[in-house]
C-alpha cells in the first residue's frame, strides 16, 4: 500500500502545471528569438551530391537494386534452410494448381498457368524486397487480364466452316480453337510485357506513392466485385455450359443471365466433382485456420483433391462416357521465348495501366504486412521495378501477369518460410510439374480446377462483413467500399477501379471543400478553448468571438470560411457597413435641412419641433443641394442604440474576432487576398480581426504574397488563442476612459455632393472608395 502511495506522489504533481511567460504576438516572438533562414542548396552542391559517387555509395545503389545483397550475406543456413526447404514444397505444389486454375481466368490453356508460377519467382528472388511473399498469378488480376483477352480475341473472330475442320464430319461452323488459343496466349503475354514496362517506368520515375491513393475501403470494395466476377465467370466451367464472352459494361450481369438460362444443358458429372470439391476444399480450410496452432503444416487439400479427381477422372474415362470437360493437353517442357506483339499495344496501354497498379498495390498491401510483422522495410519503388522486370522476363515465355495470391504466401509462411529460398524451392516443384508431371494431370476435370479458384474466394467474399463496421466508424470509408463494389461489378474490374479511384479523391475534395468549423470558447481557468456546442461549462470572452476553421483555405472552401464568419459572429460586416453609411447620408441629409442639430454630445431635434427625421428605408434619396455651415461640427453616434433615423441597422455586439488557423496547412493566393478583404470589411465597423495558432509556414507565405503593410502587420498575430484573448483584455482595460464605439462625424462644406452607395463590396478598390466616402463624413 505504502509503495502504491510513493508511486501516486509524483503523478499528483504532474497533475497540475503553472507557466509564467509574454504574451506572445508573431512580432513580439520574432523580436527574441530570431528565425532560422532556410538554407536550400544551390544548384552546384545540388549537381555535385548527385554526381559525386564513392565505393561506399555504388555499394549500397547496387544493394538497393539487388536487394538480394542485403539479405543473403546474413542468411542462417542452420536455422532457416529446413522451415524454407519445407515452406518451398508445401508452396510449390498450391503454386501449381493455382497456376492450372488461374489460367482458365485469364482466358488461356491451363498449361501456360504453370510457366506464370514458374518463371516470375525467378527475377524476383534477385530483385524483391519482401521477403515472404508468393509470386506468381491472382485471381483478380488473372481475371483483368482475361477480360482484355477476350475482348481482342472473341470466339466469333475463329469461327470456320466445320467441314474443313479436322476430324469434323458436319457441315456447321466451329471454332478453330488451336489458332484462338495461340492467339490469346500472344494477347496475354504481350500485355505481360507492357505491364511491366509500365511498372519498370512507374519504379525508375520513383512513383510508387500512387499505391496511396487506393485506400483500404476502395481496394475491400474493389477485391470482393472481383470476386464475384471470377465466381461467375468459373460458375459456368463448374456447370459445363457455354455462354458468350461478354466484355465491357453489365457484361458480368448479362454472362450470369445466360448461364442460368443455359442451365439445362449442365453437365452432371462437372457439376458433382466441382460441388464436392468446393464443399471438401473450405471445410478442410476451416480446419486449417481453427487449428493452425496445433497443425504445424496445412493440410494441402488442393492438391489432395486434385489428385484423387484426376485419378477418379481417369478410371472412369468421364471424358468420353459423361462428356466431362477435361484439361486434355498440357505442354510438356518450356516453350522458346517470343517477343511480343508491339501492334497491340495501342489497343491495350489504358487496360494495362490498370492491371498495372492493381497487380502492384496487391503485392506492397500483402508484402508490407509481412514486412511490419519480421520488422523489416519495404521499398515501394524497387517492388515496382522488381515486378516489372519479373513480368517483362516472364512475358518473353508466355506467361500472363505475376503478382501475389494472399492464400499462397500465407502457405508460404505459416509454413515456416524465412526467405525467398522458400519461393525458388517453390518454384522448382512448379518445374518438377512443367518437365515431368504434366502429362499426369491431362485427365483433369476443368470443373475441379474451377472449383478450386472458388473455394479460395472466402475470404474475399468475407469482406462484405466490413461494411456494418465500416458504417459504423466512418461512413464516408463505407460508400466509398460499396461504390466502388457495385461500380466494378456493373462497368467491369478497370472502369470500376478508376470510378472508385475517382470518388474516393472526390469525398477528400468535398471533407476539404465542407470541412468542420465552430465557434469557440475557454474553459474558466486555463489556456483550453473548445468549441461552444459541445461542452457546457464554455464561455465565450465578453465581445470576442473565436472561429476555427479546421481546413487549408484556397480558391474551392474561401465561400465556406466567409459563411462560417457570418453564422459566428451572427451578423454580415458588409451589410452592417452599408447600413451604417446609408444612416450616415440621412443624418447628414436631415442636419442641412435643419431637422436634427448635432452637437459633441450626440444628435438633437430643436425643441418643440416635431422630429421628421425618421424616414424610411424605402424612401427616395433627395439629391437637392442644400447649404451647409461653414463651420465644421463633431457628431458622436453610438450605433448600438436607437437612432434618429429610420434604418435597421444590424447590431455588432464584438469588438474583436479571433480565427483560429491551428488546422490550416496552406493558403493558396486567393485565400490570402479574401482574407485580407475580410480584415479591412471587419475594421470599418471597428471589430479588430486577430490570427492565433497558425503554422510558421503560413507566416512564410503571407510574406511571399505581400499580405503585410502599414494597416494589416504581423502584431495581429498570435501564438496561441489565449495570447490573443489576454492581449484584447489589456488592450480593453486600457481604454476604458475612451467611447471605442463612438464615432465622430466631421460636416464639411465641401461635402455637397451625395455619396455614391453600392449594397455590396467586394474588391479591395471598391473597398477603398467607401472608406474615401466614410472619411469624408466620418473622421
Amino acid at each position: 500500500m505504502a509503495a502504491g502511495e510513493r508511486a501516486a506522489e509524483p503523478l499528483a504533481e504532474l497533475s497540475h502545471y503553472v507557466v509564467a511567460r509574454p504574451i506572445y504576438s508573431e512580432a513580439g516572438f520574432q523580436d527574441e528569438n530570431e528565425r532560422r533562414p532556410p538554407l536550400p542548396p544551390t544548384l552546384r552542391e545540388r549537381a555535385q551530391a548527385a554526381c559525386s559517387c564513392s565505393k561506399k555509395r555504388a555499394f549500397q545503389i547496387t544493394k538497393s537494386f539487388l536487394p538480394i545483397l542485403e539479405w543473403l550475406p546474413g542468411y542462417r543456413v542452420k536455422e532457416w534452410l529446413v522451415s524454407d526447404i519445407i515452406s518451398g514444397v508445401s508452396t510449390g505444389l498450391v503454386a501449381t494448381l493455382q497456376g492450372l486454375a488461374y489460367a482458365l481466368l485469364a482466358s488461356v490453356p491451363v498449361g501456360y498457368g504453370l510457366y506464370s508460377a514458374f518463371f516470375p519467382i525467378l527475377t524476383y528472388f534477385f530483385l524483391g524486397t519482401s521477403r515472404h511473399i508468393s509470386v506468381g498469378p491472382f485471381p483478380v488480376v488473372s481475371l483483368m487480364v482475361g477480360s482484355v483477352v477476350l475482348s481482342m480475341a472473341p470466339d466469333e473472330n475463329f469461327i470456320i466452316d466445320g467441314s474443313n475442320a479436322t476430324g469434323a464430319n458436319s457441315t456447321g461452323t466451329v471454332v478453330d480453337t488451336e489458332s484462338r488459343d495461340a492467339q490469346r496466349v500472344l494477347i496475354a503475354s504481350t500485355l505481360t510485357f507492357l505491364v511491366g514496362i509500365l511498372q519498370v517506368i512507374f519504379g525508375v520515375l520513383q512513383i510508387g506513392f500512387v499505391v496511396r491513393y487506393l485506400a483500404d475501403p476502395l481496394v475491400g470494395g474493389f477485391t470482393t466485385a472481383a470476386a464475384f466476377q471470377v465466381f461467375v465467370s468459373q460458375l459456368k466451367i463448374v456447370l459445363n455450359v457455354s455462354t458468350k464472352n461478354y466484355n465491357g459494361v453489365l457484361s458480368i450481369i448479362y454472362t450470369l443471365i445466360e448461364t442460368f438460362e443455359r442451365i439445362g444443358t449442365t453437365n452432371v458429372a462437372d457439376l458433382i466433382a466441382g460441388l464436392l470439391t468446393i464443399f471438401i476444399c473450405m471445410v478442410v480450410k476451416e480446419i486449417n485456420d481453427r487449428f493452425k496452432h496445433k497443425i504445424p503444416i496445412p493440410i494441402p487439400i488442393e492438391v489432395i483433391v486434385t489428385i484423387v479427381a484426376t485419378g477418379i477422372s481417369y478410371a472412369a474415362d468421364l471424358e468420353n462416357k459423361y462428356n466431362a470437360g477435361i484439361v486434355k493437353s498440357i505442354p510438356r517442357g518450356f516453350l522458346p521465348p517470343e517477343p511480343p506483339d508491339v501492334s497491340l499495344f495501342s489497343q491495350m496501354i489504358a487496360a494495362s495501366f490498370s492491371i498495372a497498379i492493381v497487380a502492384y498495390a496487391i503485392a506492397v498491401s500483402v508484402g508490407k504486412v509481412y514486412a511490419t510483422k519480421y520488422d523489416y522495410a519495404i521499398d515501394g519503388n524497387q517492388e515496382f521495378i522488381a515486378f516489372g522486370i519479373s513480368n517483362i522476363f516472364s512475358g518473353a515465355f508466355s506467361c500472363f501477369v505475376a503478382t501475389t495470391a494472399l492464400s499462397r504466401t500465407a502457405v508460404q509462411e505459416s509454413t515456416g518460410g524465412k526467405t525467398q529460398v522458400a519461393g525458388i524451392i517453390s518454384a522448382g516443384i512448379v518445374l518438377i510439374a512443367i518437365v515431368a508431371l504434366g502429362k499426369l494431370l491431362e485427365p483433369l476435370q476443368k470443373s475441379v480446377l474451377a472449383a478450386v479458384v472458388i473455394a479460395n474466394l472466402k475470404g474475399m467474399f468475407m469482406q462484405v462483413f466490413d461494411v456494418p463496421r465500416l458504417w459504423r466508424q466512418n461512413k464516408v470509408d463505407a460508400m466509398i467500399w460499396v461504390f466502388t463494389c457495385v461500380a466494378s461489378i456493373i462497368l467491369g474490374l478497370d472502369l470500376g477501379l478508376l470510378a472508385g479511384l475517382l470518388f474516393g479523391l472526390l469525398t477528400v475534395v468535398l471533407r476539404v471543400q465542407f470541412p468542420s468549423w465552430g465557434g469557440f470558447g475557454n474553459i474558466p481557468g486555463t489556456d483550453i478553448y473548445k468549441k461552444v456546442k459541445d461542452y457546457k461549462n464554455v464561455v465565450e470572452p465578453e465581445g470576442v468571438k473565436i472561429l476555427r476553421f479546421s481546413s487549408p483555405i484556397f480558391y474551392g472552401n474561401i465561400d465556406g470560411l466567409k459563411s462560417s464568419l457570418k453564422s459566428t459572429v451572427g451578423f454580415d460586416a458588409v451589410k452592417v457597413y452599408n447600413k451604417r453609411l446609408k444612416a450616415l447620408r440621412k443624418i447628414q441629409k436631415l442636419i442641412k435641412k435643419g431637422k436634427l442639430k448635432s452637437t459633441k454630445n450626440g444628435i438633437i431635434s430643436e425643441p418643440g419641433i416635431t422630429n421628421e427625421a425618421f424616414e424610411t428605408d424605402e424612401e427616395p434619396e433627395d439629391n437637392e443641394d442644400l447649404q451647409v455651415p461653414t463651420k465644421e461640427v463633431e457628431i458622436q453616434v453610438d450605433w448600438n442604440s436607437e437612432l434618429p433615423v429610420k434604418v435597421n441597422i444590424p447590431k455588432v455586439p464584438i469588438h474583436s474576432l479571433i480565427l483560429d488557423f491551428g488546422a490550416v496547412t496552406f493558403l493558396d493566393i486567393v485565400a490570402v487576398r479574401s482574407i485580407k478583404t475580410i480584415i479591412r470589411e471587419f475594421e470599418r465597423i471597428d471589430v479588430r480581426v486577430y490570427f492565433a495558432s497558425y503554422q510558421d509556414n503560413l507566416i512564410s507565405q503571407l510574406e511571399r504574397s505581400a499580405f503585410f503593410d502599414d494597416i494589416v502587420r504581423k502584431d495581429i498575430f498570435f501564438l496561441t488563442v489565449h495570447d490573443a484573448v489576454l492581449y484584447i483584455r489589456n488592450q480593453m482595460t486600457c481604454s476604458d476612459n475612451q467611447d471605442s464605439i463612438f464615432e465622430k462625424i466631421s460636416l464639411m462644406q465641401e461635402s455637397k455632393e451625395p455619396i455614391e452607395f453600392t449594397e455590396t463590396t467586394r474588391t479591395d478598390d471598391e473597398l477603398d472608395v467607401q472608406e474615401e466616402a466614410m472619411r469624408r463624413l466620418a473622421s
